[in-house]
């Protein structure tokens, strides 16, 4: 048994037990204490120390539970081997990141929302009866989402996007990003073809899973069916009924070639991404591909509710054909559902008591009536034989482009000069950039106040017009 040499301060803001097991912890690690060591019993040390017994006794057991110590019966407390963590190496000298650049006053990106048109007072009603009788709810749900929650997005996806499939077959996710890499695990090693220009985020999934991707250029119908063929790809990601960002539609017979390529060869997928579909404003919404091919046909649907209510809500949802499902089932059955259960009933609620289908009537009347004041704003001031506007009448974002402008580049640029953010449509090419159209920007509208829409434009005159 060795002597310590010990201080305790009864004034100090820690407990006694605790400022002894930082005392001895410190020994132990810096060696002063060895292997071996027998420490003193705790009557002896509690009197070297005028302290309680109990006060000793926890902080060696405190010790022995952290390792520091062996308690031996009728033997005592011994010290156990220590190994010192890793040297520490200084950290190379890093300067400081440079500040923020100010906010630019308009950003017109393409992923936000109007958030004054979140239906707050309705949702909010929901979760409070949900909170005040819903305990059930703090209990884990169902893998795949709530069965009332699927059953209501399988009648909604039925009527409003002609999707063909059953309850069973609906998977809820926080999100498609999380949903789209699900899939991607479960086709690991395939080749996926994606749309040049196109939404970069879903290669990144696709590639960061296993999945190795071909760029497909499109035309006027959507994706080249040919170049599709010839990419030597097993899977196919598109976006049909609203391509981003070019906002074409894909036409019924350009859907049927993507079918039979798809039925051609056994193992051959379709991930169609339907993100914002629900704004259309010259006709219904376009039926899905999903529902062409039916519940067993070779096509996942994924669709969000992030352009719809909000992007902090992370409910999205797929439709997994029958084989697919099976193969999800095995690999990821036991994994619990990422969307809580208050808002999965909350949206559920939202859906079966009608509220959804008078939102989007809302949001759609709100939006078209912004875009069209855009769009007369920008054709008015530089004069309609001077711009063209494309993509206006679906979607939240339209093509801007100056046919004598002075170069793609320069317009962001100049435009960011005068405080409004956006983007180029050559940003949105993963490859082939040469055959992007010139003097094309992208113009998000959906979170633009109407306010806001006639200095927006006189800012993009004097951008433009130098």
């Amino acid at each position: 048994m060795i002597d310590l040499t010990l201080c305790l301060d009864p004034g100090a803001d820690r407990p006694l037990y605790q400022q002894l097991y930082d005392s001895l912890a410190a020994q132990i690690k810096s060696g002063r204490l060895k292997r071996g060591d027998r420490l003193p019993g705790k009557r002896s040390l509690a009197s070297q120390l005028a302290v309680a017994v109990n006060t000793v006794d926890t902080a060696y057991q405190m010790l022995v539970a952290e390792g520091y110590l062996e308690a031996r019966a009728k033997s005592g407390f011994f010290v156990l081997e220590y190994t010192d963590v890793l040297p520490q190496t200084a950290a190379p000298r890093q300067e400081p990141p440079p500040p923020p650049a100010p906010a630019p006053k308009f950003d017109l990106s393409t992923g936000a929302v109007d958030t004054a048109l979140f239906p707050f007072r309705t949702w909010g009603r929901i979760q409070k009866e949900l909170l005040y009788n819903g305990s059930g709810l703090l209990s884990h749900g169902h893998r795949q989402g709530d069965p009332e929650l699927r059953r209501e997005l399988e009648n909604y996806l039925r009527s409003y996007r002609g999707v063909v499939c059953s309850p069973e077959q609906v998977v809820v996710g926080a999100g498609v990003e999380y949903l789209l890499g699900l899939v991607a695990t479960l086709l690991h090693g395939s080749v996926a073809a994606v749309e040049n220009p196109g939404y970069d985020r879903p290669r990144t999934i696709l590639e960061n899973n296993g999945i190795a991707c071909r760029y497909v250029g499109i035309d006027n119908g959507g994706l080249d069916p040919a170049a599709l063929e010839s990419s030597g790809a097993n899977l196919c990601y598109v976006t049909p009924s609203h391509h981003f960002p070019t906002g074409v539609t894909m036409p019924a017979g350009r859907r049927a070639q993507l079918l039979r390529w798809a039925a051609a060869q056994p193992g051959r997928y379709i991930l169609e991404d339907d993100y914002d579909a629900e704004f259309r404003f010259d006709m219904r919404p376009i039926p899905s591909l999903q529902g062409m091919a039916g519940p067993d046909g070779p096509v996942v649907y994924l669709c969000t509710f992030s352009k719809s209510l909000a992007p902090s809500i992370r409910i999205a949802c797929m439709v997994l054909p029958w084989p697919l499902l099976e193969r999800y089932r095995r690999a990821f059955g036991s994994y619990a559902s990422t969307v809580s259960r208050f808002e999965q009933q909350t949206l559920r609620l939202f859906l079966e008591e009608g509220y959804f289908p008078r939102h989007l009537a809302r949001m759609r009347s709100a939006y078209k009536a912004r875009m069209e004041r855009l769009t007369a704003a920008l054709e008015e001031r530089f004069g309609r034989e001077n711009i063209r506007l494309t993509g206006r009448h679906t979607g939240l974002h339209l093509l801007l482009t100056l046919p004598d402008g002075p170069g793609e580049e320069r317009m962001t640029a100049a435009a960011l000069r005068e405080g409004v953010r956006l983007r180029g449509l050559s940003g949105y090419y993963m490859a082939d950039r040469e055959q992007c159209p010139e003097n094309t920007v992208v113009l998000g509208y959906a979170s633009l106040r109407d306010e806001e829409i006639p200095e927006l434009v006189q800012a993009l005159v004097r951008a433009w017009r130098k």
